[in-house]
């Protein structure tokens, strides 16, 4: 009889947390109005982020492809905004139009404009108009888009 009450008892209370939570999800939206990745909704789903990248590159975003570029002696190879170069081989100096300095990642540093750049130091160009000169025949590994100038 003690087993009957048990059973009857446990039956009862998973058909009330049935109900009780198909009455709370009644409560809840799933097609709400506010916009995935906004302030109201910071947290997004995978393919969202998926999209919202491949939609970026379409439309002139960085390639996330390494070119390998060879440079003569003085060639300069200049980097759009957000542009990433490696200096693989050869002797390069900074170049920037303004001055103003090429943030060496690798040693946590700006390089202002003529200061040599290290090999394998992987330099980020925040704006236009930044680059590096060829001393000598260099080969510049560049992810993002450029334009060289002799």
């Amino acid at each position: 009889m003690q087993k009957k009450w048990t059973y009857a008892a446990a039956t009862v209370l998973l058909g009330a947390a049935v109900f009780v939570g198909s009455s709370l999800s009644s409560f809840t939206k799933a097609d709400s109005a506010v916009q995935p990745g906004s302030a109201d909704d910071p947290v997004v789903t995978k393919s969202y982020v998926d999209q919202a990248v491949r939609s970026a590159g379409g439309t002139g975003g960085a390639s996330a492809a390494v070119t390998n570029v060879t440079l003569s002696a003085g060639q300069v190879l200049i980097g759009n905004a957000g542009t990433e170069f490696i200096v693989r081989t050869g002797s390069t100096k900074a170049y920037s139009k303004d001055g103003s300095g090429i943030p060496d990642l690798t040693d946590g540093k700006d390089l202002t404009d003529g200061v040599g750049v290290p090999k394998n130091h992987l330099l980020l160009f925040p704006r236009d108009g930044r680059g590096v000169t060829a001393v000598t025949t260099s080969i510049v590994m560049v992810r993002g888009s450029y334009t060289i100038k002799n």
